[in-house]
C-alpha cells in the first residue's frame, strides 16, 4: 500500500485548501437542509401537544405527550407558528367528523385545547340525565367494567372516583366507565361521577362554522356545555380555531422525573401508553 507523505515546510496547495472548505460548506448545508425539513414538518405535517389535564380520561392522561395531524382540517393563522394570516383564512380546508379528537385555540384566551367533536354544523346535541342526545336520539351507552388507573405525582384521585390497588399493589383510582357510540359507528370510552351540572343540558343546535365538543371525562370537563371564558369552559367553538387532530401519543410520563437524574427519566415513563394512535 503507497502512502503519500507531504514533506516539512512544504506549502499546502490550494486545491487541498478549497477542498476542506467545501466540506465545511457541505456540512452547514446539510445542517441547514436539515432545520428547513423539521420546520416544514413542524409547520405543515406534525405538532407536538402535552396533555396537562385529566378532562380527556380515560383514553388521555396529564403527562401524555402527542402529535397532532395538520393536514385533515387544512391550515389557518390558528395551525401556524406566530398566527401567519391566509388570504382566505383556512387553506385547503377540511371538516372535522364527529367522534375526532381535535387540538383547537380556546375561542376566548386563544390557549390550547383538546377535546372531542360530538356535534357538527346544523346538529341538535343535548344531554339527559347524563346520556348525551345527538339530533333527538340518545346516544348508544353501555356500562363497562371499572377504569383503574394508577395514581402519581400528576395524576390524582378525583372527587368522583375511588381509591383502589392494582393488582401489583400500586395505589390506584377506580371510576365508573360506559363505551358511547356515535350514530356513524365512532365508539370511545367515557368516564362519569354521577349526577352533576353538566349531566343536564337543553338542545342547542350547532351554527354554521362551529363544533360541539366535550372531554372524555364527563363531569370533569369545562366544554361546550358552558359560555367560552378565559381559562374557563370553550363554549361552540368556531371551526377556523381548529389546529389539528390527535393522532400519536410519543411519550407518557408520571410526574416524577428530575432533570438531574436521568434514571428517572426512564422509571417515570408510562411505556405501556407510548406509540397508542387515537
Amino acid at each position: 500500500m503507497d502512502v503519500k507523505t507531504q514533506s516539512l515546510g512544504q506549502v499546502p496547495r490550494a486545491a487541498d485548501i478549497a477542498g476542506s472548505g467545501d466540506s465545511w460548506g457541505g456540512f452547514v448545508w446539510f445542517i441547514i437542509k436539515l432545520l428547513l425539513a423539521v420546520l416544514a414538518i413542524r409547520v405543515f405535517v406534525f405538532s407536538p401537544f402535552s396533555i396537562p389535564s385529566e378532562s380527556m380520561l380515560p383514553r388521555l392522561m396529564n403527562g401524555d405527550y402527542l402529535l397532532a395531524a395538520k393536514w385533515p382540517y387544512g391550515y389557518s393563522r390558528q395551525s401556524l407558528p406566530f398566527d401567519v394570516p391566509l388570504p382566505h383564512g383556512r387553506l385547503l380546508g377540511g371538516a372535522p367528523e364527529r367522534g375526532d379528537v381535535v387540538i383547537f385555540k380556546h375561542p376566548v384566551d386563544g390557549r390550547d385545547y383538546i377535546k372531542r367533536v360530538i356535534g357538527l354544523p346544523g346538529d341538535s346535541v343535548a344531554v339527559m340525565g347524563g346520556q348525551l342526545v345527538l339530533n333527538g336520539a340518545l346516544v348508544k351507552r353501555e356500562r363497562l367494567s371499572d377504569f383503574l388507573i394508577p395514581t402519581s405525582l400528576n395524576t390524582g384521585c378525583e372527587w368522583g372516583g375511588e381509591t383502589a390497588r392494582m393488582g401489583d399493589g400500586r395505589e390506584a383510582c377506580r371510576y365508573v366507565r360506559f363505551r358511547e357510540t356515535l350514530p356513524g359507528g365512532k365508539a370511545y370510552e367515557v368516564l362519569d361521577f354521577g349526577l352533576t351540572t353538566g349531566d343536564s343540558f337543553a338542545p342547542v343546535t350547532v351554527p354554521e362554522g362551529a363544533m360541539f365538543v366535550m372531554g372524555d371525562n364527563r363531569d370533569n370537563s369545562r366544554d361546550s356545555r358552558w359560555p367560552a371564558a378565559e381559562g374557563d369552559a370553550v363554549g361552540l367553538v368556531p371551526l377556523d380555531r381548529l389546529v389539528g387532530r390527535a393522532a400519536l401519543v410519543v411519550w407518557s410520563t408520571d410526574g416524577s422525573a428530575s432533570w438531574l437524574n436521568p434514571i428517572s427519566w426512564f422509571s417515570a415513563a408510562r411505556w405501556a401508553r407510548i406509540g397508542g394512535m387515537l
